[in-house]
């Protein structure tokens, strides 16, 4: 932030109360509403606005794990999309019922191994993809489904209370337990980033979970390597 506003770039602080106190953050949405001209009213009806394009990323997400027809690339997506909604909400949302017509026409395909993807949605391509060429199918993109909102909340504040990535791990954890449980999952995948103070997170997760863990870190942008396409391959036969 410092070097960006060094740059000249206009800099919009927010922070996350660690402890989740509902007071903290309704004053930092508040003082966010201000800082751009509007209120945290008309956010709400913001809110109210995209929540039927966030319901059909929530069926998309149950068609990948309950129904077994969406692939795990296709759940990382549409869910991750849910972060800008590729700045066209209304658009998002025609697109995604036009997707789950045809999904759920599909036969579903329950021979693969159910995966947990947790930590950081990936910036390598292809990952997903070849998870299901190995053999498996990543039902749970922990973070990409936090970015399409999946808990109910009343208000604009509660919603973010609920949204787990921007606080302790152990809040995350509770998420990743629950779901994998609901979900079936036989293993979890842990993707870290190089030089991220994430990477610690690897150390409780693998204590904590009770399911094995294969842990995959990413640098830069690009293509699956060779001995990543391996660890996978060894990591789903051991599954099998």
């Amino acid at each position: 932030m410092e070097v960006l506003r060094h740059r000249g770039v206009r800099i919009v602080p927010f922070s996350f109360p660690y402890d989740r106190d509902p007071g903290f953050l309704s004053r930092e949405l508040a003082k966010m509403a201000r800082r751009f001209g509007t209120t945290v009213g008309r956010a709400e009806r913001w809110r109210a606005r995209l929540a039927p394009a966030r319901e059909a990323a929530h069926e998309i997400d149950a068609l990948t794990w309950d129904a077994w027809k969406v692939t795990g690339e296709e759940n990382h997506l549409w869910l991750v999309n849910c972060s800008d909604f590729n700045g066209d909400p209304d658009r998002y949302a025609r697109r995604a019922a036009a997707f789950l017509r045809k999904a759920r026409a599909r036969a579903p395909r329950t021979d693969l191994v159910p995966l947990a993807f947790v930590g950081v949605p990936p910036i390598t391509s292809g990952l997903h993809r070849f998870f299901e060429e190995a053999g498996a199918r990543c039902v749970f993109n922990e973070v990409q489904r936090q970015f399409a909102m999946p808990g109910p909340a009343r208000s604009l504040a509660e919603q973010y209370l609920r949204y787990t990535y921007p606080y302790s791990f152990f809040e995350r954890l509770a998420d990743i337990r629950r779901e994998a449980a609901r979900r079936r999952v036989r293993g979890v995948v842990h993707y870290v980033q190089s030089f991220c103070f994430r990477q610690i997170e690897d150390i409780l997760l693998r204590e904590e979970i009770g399911l094995p863990v294969l842990t995959l870190e990413g640098d830069a942008p690009g293509p699956l390597d060779g001995r990543t396409k391996i660890r996978i391959q060894a990591f789903v036969e051991m599954l099998q």
